[in-house]
């Protein structure tokens, strides 16, 4: 007798976390979610564990629980994941004022910001099949042509000859 559950957004092959009210501003959490974007799972992991800014650690823990949400709730496999999508968007701003001289005060705006990450299943067969039509093509004679060697110019030995 309860509400209807809503039909999946997502692809089956996709999960995603929605990590709010990290607190720094879209435009810097922007740029450690931009370094993630369309990376494998492992190595968009080891791009926020040793990133030097602040809020990676928040974003790490975002992308750990789709990771997650992957694994136990879409059965997906862990080592072909890759982060498909990785967006921020604003949240909460707090307004706060800064005593400021003779009396006045100034607006100081501390913004929060939401990131919303998600990641796919993308299988290695199609990458397999790619590398294996490569190296075939290689076999077959599919080297470059040796470039021509052209002869250079003699430089002038004395300086009799150049007058």
């Amino acid at each position: 007798m309860g509400k209807q559950s809503r039909a999946r957004v997502l692809a089956d092959n996709q999960a995603k976390a929605v990590g709010v009210m990290l607190r720094t501003s879209p435009r810097k959490l922007n740029l450690v979610a931009q370094s993630i974007r369309g990376k494998k799972v492992e190595y968009a992991l080891a791009e926020l564990s040793f990133s030097p800014k602040r809020i990676a650690k928040a974003v790490k823990k975002v992308l750990q629980s789709a990771i997650a949400n992957a694994e136990n709730n879409h059965d997906l496999d862990v080592d072909d994941l890759v982060v498909t999508e990785a967006s921020v968007g604003k949240n909460l701003v707090m307004k706060r004022f800064h005593a400021r001289a003779r009396g006045r005060g100034v607006r100081v705006e501390r913004p929060f910001s939401q990131v919303t990450i998600v990641v796919e299943e993308r299988r290695e067969e199609k990458r397999a099949k790619v590398t294996k039509s490569k190296s075939k093509a290689a076999k077959s004679g599919g080297k470059k042509p040796a470039a021509k060697k052209v002869p250079a110019k003699k430089a002038p030995e004395s300086a009799e000859e150049t007058a």
